[in-house]
């Protein structure tokens, strides 16, 4: 899935503003298929972290509970137009993405 998140991210008055956007499938595990009548199963996102210059900043644990595509808005204090925001995803099935972006 390398590619699928888009981060913005804005510094104004001493605080920084990120918007990440993830393309996911977010299986429960519960829904069946509709033409085979087979259970889907589980895929989802478990844990989420972004990093502002190599600190963790926001740490989130999921489960299935949460939206296909999900999307994540967060703020925190301090970051500079150019700094690096780093977000990582890992899921049920071992699966990993990274995306990197520079605060505007």
């Amino acid at each position: 899935m390398a590619g699928n998140i888009k981060i913005r991210a804005k510094a104004q008055g001493g605080e920084t503003s990120v918007k990440a956007l993830m393309t996911h499938p977010m299986e429960t595990g519960l829904r069946k298929d509709k033409k085979t009548g087979e259970i889907v199963p589980a895929h989802f996102i478990t844990e989420v972290t972004c990093k502002w210059k190599d600190e963790v900043v926001l740490t989130a644990l999921w489960s299935g509970g949460v939206s296909q595509n999900p999307y994540l808005a967060y703020k925190f204090k301090g970051g500079a137009a150019g700094d690096p925001i780093e977000l990582t995803w890992l899921d049920n099935k071992g699966g990993t993405e990274t995306a990197i972006e520079k605060i505007e």
